[in-house]
């Protein structure tokens, strides 16, 4: 096309040839000769470049899915194996981007130049998202945890459903997505409830200080021990463990598989409660004794 514009000038210029010239100047037959030599070289190149670039871009996505699909049967670490098999899809698209911009004639020297000064002023405005690209790094390698592990960061919790270069997608208890910065996850504490395979349950019972404090300790350990989802080993605790403004606060802890953790947890509530009730244990409420002295 820049020859299409060189011809033009030259005919509004000179105005020589045996061709038709137009009142502008503008020679119709050359124009159109360098538009159908265009059309026959650069122009059928840039098809067949467009068909190929559809085609292999096809073609990689099919196999990118078939190799991770390959590597999910043979139980290989899932969160490594989609960030390894995304990056490879990614990294031989722009192989194949490159060769076809040579093929079609543009100077891949010049594109390489383009590119890196884009790349120099980009990172300075998006020192941010470089950032959370090499968290992301950093956790595809190291792996602090893994998809569908519970984790908790930076206030909050979720199942891991994904994880990107740039960020890490989970999914609260409640079914809210939430997109976390790998440069957040990465530079903050990240406490991983899926690694162990038992967790403990932890509850604070506060009782009256009028209370027979051996009697609320027996109720307590009965709780635990009749309770079918607590764990007989380790052993449960039941110990004062600390006198507050109302009342004494009994520690209440047993173990449970971490899948039933939160089913634990609701059931001790509510047996612990009942088991007060019929023993007539006092739970405190928060409450204020006003004194009031008459001045004369």
């Amino acid at each position: 096309m820049l020859e299409v514009i060189g011809l033009l000038a030259e005919t509004a210029t000179n105005g020589t040839g045996t061709e038709t010239v137009t009142d502008n100047g503008i020679n119709w037959k050359a124009v159109l000769d360098i538009v159908v030599k265009w059309a026959t070289t650069t122009g059928i190149r840039l098809i067949i470049a467009l068909l190929i670039m559809i085609i292999s871009f096809k073609i990689i996505n099919v196999v990118s899915r078939k190799i991770y699909k390959r590597l999910e049967k043979k139980k290989a670490d899932p969160t490594l194996s989609r960030a390894l098999t995304g990056t490879a899809r990614l990294g031989l698209k722009l192989l194949i981007l490159l060769g076809l911009i040579a093929y079609v004639g543009i100077e891949t020297a010049s594109v390489s130049a383009i590119i890196a000064s884009l790349g120099v002023g980009i990172s300075l405005a998006v020192q941010g998202t470089l950032s959370n690209f090499a968290g992301g790094v950093i956790i595809i390698v190291m792996r602090p945890f893994k998809l569908g592990d519970f984790i908790t960061s930076n206030g909050q919790s979720g199942t891991v459903e994904d994880i990107k270069l740039f960020y890490t997608q989970i999914v609260t208890p409640d079914n809210k997505v939430i997109y976390i910065p790998n440069g957040t996850l990465a530079n903050n504490v990240i406490v991983n409830n899926s690694v162990k395979d038992t967790r403990r349950v932890d509850i604070i019972m506060s009782v009256s200080y009028d209370s027979d404090l051996d009697l609320v300790k027996k109720v307590s350990r009965s709780v635990l021990e009749n309770c079918d989802l607590v764990l007989k080993s380790p052993e449960c605790m039941v110990e004062v463990g600390n006198y507050a403004d109302s009342g004494v606060e009994i520690y209440v802890r047993g173990w449970c598989n971490r899948p039933d953790y939160w089913k634990t947890y609701y059931k001790l509530m509510y047996d612990l409660k009942m088991a007060y009730d019929e023993y007539h244990i006092t739970i405190p409420y928060n409450q204020i004794d006003v004194h009031v002295d008459n001045v004369k």
